[in-house]
């Protein structure tokens, strides 16, 4: 799988994941288990919304693929 998420945008997922799973914790919610979804794609360093619309963060020389 290629990837597509650079390094900037996996910060800003991990940031945004701490956020919404703090937030889950902090007002006991089930909904704080959608902060996975943008850590597990930060982890992958593949987004499956900007697979299907082909864009991508990922610097050319920094891609494995």
């Amino acid at each position: 799988m290629k990837q597509n998420v650079g390094g900037t945008d996996k910060l800003i997922r991990i940031l945004l994941s701490m956020v919404i799973m703090g937030a889950g914790f902090y007002i006991p919610s089930w909904w704080g288990l959608l902060g996975l979804i943008p850590l597990l794609t930060a982890i992958g360093a593949w987004c499956p919304l900007y697979a299907l619309t082909g864009m991508s963060t990922c610097k050319a020389d920094n891609c494995d693929g």
